[in-house]
């Protein structure tokens, strides 16, 4: 077998690149400080298409990333064009034969990141000099303070990922295929993949933060065309969650994650997938009417209308050529901080230490991590942030700064990110309904640039008739302005759920990061897009 680097070489290095990294600053002039992420994740994965083998393997990664914050003068900050104060970044994907001249790359990484944190520094000081007024808007990067820490945190799992025989995982996803495409003559295809890996991230900054964290990650996806009478039905989903392998086998039931065996999620799956082939099409409407939504619809409109509009890079115009900005806050003097957004009914939070696909104690610059309320009571609280972003909005950081990959540059993103559950039983929210429409599961997003308002297709869609879930309707789903469809929210079940989303992109390189979303049941009105 080809040389590899395995999750436990963080340990033979972990007091060498402490040591590198919190003297740094101190060997170099105009150095405010360094930090320096080191990742290393093994694991397996296994596809089947049709009820046979598409692929199989094995594989590592090992990288790192440095940040180095640099002054273009010596003094402190005062704002004067001579005194700017700048990052430079620097990240490498390495190879089992760097392992041993680790601290030597390392090094030469942070010499980069500092060459380009003077660079940075001295071009914002010659624009503040010769820009005017313009220039003064070029502000000094600032970390906001933070608890320093010192922790090591493993993993979570019953059947370590690392053990599990890539022979068996090929076998099982050829079952669970063959199982589907047997299900039923209108099944026309069918793809099942399932993966396992631990992942482990040293973060290490010249403060003295030192977290050494590492998780069990597994993922199953099925996607399932059907042929039905007037063409094509298909639908695709995943299950994840940070376990072990018996997530895929046995499944996962814990308190507000609910995730089967990815055997059972695939044939219900397929189920929906023909029931859905043989369905009427959802007709649009020129009107709002009542709606229910479960909680798996509800997962995509957090995601979309509240968690990514919430994080503040995009909020600061940081993200606005790659992805868009956010409803919530124009600018300083116009924005949604203490206004109302919703009905009282409504609460939002992100929260990366409970236990789903986004969990983390601490983040890449080794900020503890805590719970984030973007909406409470229909007021509008808080946004997830960075050090950074922190100290220009005058608040405390909370632990939301995270990269995909440790060589490329972490951005603010969504953890377990979600609405928070009610008081109200699903059933009676349902039952109180004369005329509307229960919305089943997330497909498709459409979302305005500023996430203002959504056009979100749904799974299934149910016509409601005097409290009773009636005829099922495909290809349909919702459309509204974010705000009023938040401020007629009139009821809030108390069937809370959390959902891997395994494909949350954003950046540019694009990161694909894993989080969870979710929520209750929820009852409000909008439009609905469909035929």
């Amino acid at each position: 077998m080809p040389q590899r680097v395995q999750i436990d070489a963080i340990d033979k290095v972990r007091a060498a690149v402490s040591d590198l990294v919190t003297s740094y600053p101190k060997g170099k002039r105009f150095c405010r400080y360094a930090d320096v992420r080191i990742e290393v994740d093994e694991g397996k994965v296994a596809v089947a298409e049709n009820g046979m083998d598409k692929f199989s393997g094995e594989d590592y990664g090992f990288a790192f990333g440095v940040r180095v914050i640099a002054s273009a003068g010596g003094g402190p900050a005062s704002g004067g064009g001579a005194n700017a104060v700048a990052p430079g970044y620097f990240g490498q994907i390495l190879g089992a034969t760097d392992l041993p001249h680790l601290s030597e790359r390392l090094r030469e990484g942070l010499d980069h990141a500092y060459e380009r944190a003077l660079a940075n520094a001295r071009q914002k000081s010659a624009a503040r000099e010769s820009a005017g007024p313009l220039g003064a808007a070029l502000y000094d990067l600032a970390l906001a303070p933070i608890n320093v820490r010192r922790e090591t945190i493993p993993a979570k799992y019953e059947v370590n990922p690392r053990e599990v025989a890539l022979e068996d995982a090929t076998k099982y996803v050829r079952e669970v295929s063959q199982r589907v495409q047997g299900l039923d003559e209108k099944v026309v295809f069918n793809y099942i993949a399932a993966a396992t890996q631990f992942e482990r991230i040293l973060v290490v900054t010249s403060e003295g933060a030192d977290i050494d964290q590492t998780w069990a990650i597994t993922q199953g996806t099925c996607f399932v065309v059907a042929q039905g009478p007037d063409g094509h039905q298909e639908l695709y989903d995943f299950s994840g969650h940070q376990r072990g392998w018996e997530l895929i086998t046995k499944g996962i039931e814990e308190p507000d994650i609910s995730v089967p065996s990815l055997m059972d999620f695939s044939l219900t799956l397929a189920r929906d997938t023909i029931d859905l082939a043989g369905a009427k099409p959802l007709k649009a409407t020129d009107k709002e009417v009542v709606v229910v939504t479960d909680p798996h619809y509800n997962a995509l409109v957090c995601h979309e209308v509240v968690g990514h509009p919430s994080e503040l890079d995009r909020a600061l115009k940081f993200e606005t050529g790659y992805a868009g900005r956010s409803w919530l806050l124009k600018d300083l003097r116009d924005n949604q901080i203490g206004k109302r957004v919703g009905s009282e009914h409504v609460n939002a939070f992100s929260d990366p230490t409970i236990q789903g696909f986004g969990h983390y104690r601490y983040d890449d610059e080794g900020t503890p991590a805590r719970r984030v309320y973007h909406i409470r009571s229909g007021m509008y609280e808080e946004f997830a942030n960075s050090r950074q972003t922190a100290a220009l909005m005058g608040v405390e950081p909370n632990g939301h700064f995270k990269a995909t990959e440790a060589y490329l540059v972490p951005l603010i993103r969504m953890s377990n990110t979600a609405f928070a559950p009610g008081e109200r039983d699903p059933q009676d929210i349902i039952r109180e309904v004369d005329n509307g429409y229960y919305v089943v599961g997330h497909r498709i997003p459409s979302v305005a640039e500023s996430r203002e308002n959504f056009r979100i297709t749904a799974m299934k869609v149910y016509e409601i008739r005097d409290g009773e879930v009636g005829e099922l309707f495909r290809d349909g789903g919702l459309m509204a302005d974010t705000r009023d469809y938040f401020l007629n929210v009139d009821a809030v079940g108390n069937d809370f759920r959390l959902f891997a989303i395994p494909n949350c992109g954003k950046g540019q390189p694009m990161q694909t990061k894993r989080m969870s979303n979710g929520g209750p049941t929820m009852r409000s009105r909008a439009r609905l897009s469909g035929a």
